[in-house]
């Protein structure tokens, strides 16, 4: 059993199943100010949802999932844009989370108390967490947005 077991962990069959980790797993610091509660809006159709989902408990987030059919009313009701719009909304000490936004800039918008409403990554970014296709990476950017409809770029990630 032993030798089943060190003959799956060296060709990469541990807990990822066979593939390989993401981009995306390298540690991000810990929040000790903010509580670490994500509530999560998403179809039940919707297979990258839950690979974000996984992305953010990787980084020590709580996630709280909601599939429901109608995730469009969550947006209406935290006025996410459509430009701004992806496969999922999320909500985490009264900001909003709209698509695959990496964790790491979750905590940066959470550590300094960003004067935002949210932070979004339109669409369905290749590359982006909970998007990975191998080493196909498209360039994307997370976009602030505030009360008032302003935009800003956050962060941007060219190569990564």
């Amino acid at each position: 059993m032993k030798k089943i077991i060190t003959i799956l962990l060296m060709y990469g069959f541990g807990s990822n199943y066979g593939y390989a980790q993401s981009a995306w797993d390298a540690p991000t610091g810990a929040l000790k100010e903010s509580k670490m509660d994500i509530v999560v809006y998403r179809s039940p159709t919707c297979g990258c949802c839950s690979k974000w989902l996984e992305h953010l408990k990787k980084h020590d987030f709580k996630v709280l999932d909601n599939v429901l059919d109608d995730v469009q009313s969550v947006k209406d009701k935290y006025a996410v844009s459509a430009a701004l719009a992806s496969c999922h909304t999320a909500i985490i000490n009264g900001y909003v989370v709209e698509g695959h936004v990496p964790a790491s800039d979750i905590k940066s918008m959470l550590q300094n108390k960003a004067n935002i409403k949210g932070l979004a990554v339109p669409g369905m970014v290749t590359g982006s967490p909970g998007m990975e296709m191998g080493d196909r990476k498209a360039p994307f950017k997370v976009i602030s947005f505030d009360k008032d409809g302003q935009l800003a770029i956050y962060k941007t990630y060219d190569k990564y």
